[in-house]
């Protein structure tokens, strides 16, 4: 099958005004050769220019509001997309980021991609605000399969999910790995799942840090869809979680970011009759 697009997704951590640190991440961002990549945490204006330099002929797209990190999408010169900002995703508050959908016409077939930054939080309200977060991107997949002239949408979600359970007490706490079943789990009832990484950490404050690898970032997709293996697996994680020593790995945390780079390659569907 022919590639229909290769999708990058990145959590750069309080991506803003700092010429030197974004030269570096959108280089490496450049070198993954995106037809399409979203960017999450993006804080300052001052991204623009080396953001146009790295990118040229390319359109872009931000998420605005009260909060204060974005999402800014980039989709390649020559392909068709239609953006929507998704306000819902706020579930009801100002300072939650909303989703930005994404769809693009390749070849005659829609491919439509939801980027999410959901709530970082392993309180309470912080598990049940992903959770209802979530639950508005499963419902949007029915609302898309019914308008699907197939009966089943070629949906995408992806981004930094936060899947970092519940800390909580004693026989009350969720384990980020029991979040993360129950997301499979939400998923496959709504005919999509969970794809593969050829690392299972994506996020890492550093060796010295008191926290783990965590496994936060995820791309979710309709159950037919189909991508190149990379790395033995369907999403390939670049960036600190390649690298085999601690003082690497925490010397490109500082450089480019706590989160590793996802990339992917979604393969070209048939148009219908």
């Amino acid at each position: 099958m022919a590639k229909a697009l290769r999708v990058a997704s990145w959590n750069v951590e309080h991506f803003k005004d700092d010429p030197g640190r974004a030269e570096r991440v959108l280089g490496l961002l450049k070198a993954a050769k995106p037809d399409v990549f979203a960017l999450y945490e993006v804080e300052g204006k001052g991204v623009f220019d080396p953001l146009v330099k790295a990118f040229p002929g390319y359109q872009f797209h931000i998420t605005e509001g009260q909060q204060v990190q974005e999402i800014l999408v980039g989709v390649k010169g020559g392909l068709t997309g239609f953006f929507s900002q998704r306000l819902e995703f706020q579930i009801g508050q100002v300072s939650l980021r909303p989703g930005s959908l994404l769809t693009v016409t390749v070849a005659g077939v829609n491919y439509s991609l939801l980027f999410l930054h959901t709530k970082s939080s392993a309180d309470p309200i912080g598990l049940g605000l992903r959770d209802a977060q979530f639950q508005k991107a499963f419902r949007l997949k029915e609302a898309l399969d019914a308008q699907s002239s197939g009966g089943a949408a070629n949906f995408l979600v992806l981004g930094d999910l936060n899947t970092m359970g519940l800390d909580y007490a004693a026989g009350i706490s969720v384990a980020p790995a029991a979040e993360i079943a129950r997301l499979s789990a939400e998923a496959g009832k709504v005919g999509m799942r969970l794809l593969s990484k050829s690392h299972p950490a994506t996020w890492s404050n550093g060796s010295r840090s008191r926290y783990q690898p965590a496994d936060l970032d995820h791309v979710l997709a309709s159950k037919h869809l189909v991508f190149k293996p990379l790395r033995g697996a369907e999403v390939e994680v670049l960036g600190w979680p390649t690298l085999s020593t601690a003082a690497e790995r925490d010397a490109w945390i500082k450089a480019n970011s706590d989160h590793g780079l996802l990339v992917f390659e979604l393969q070209k569907l048939a148009a219908a009759a």
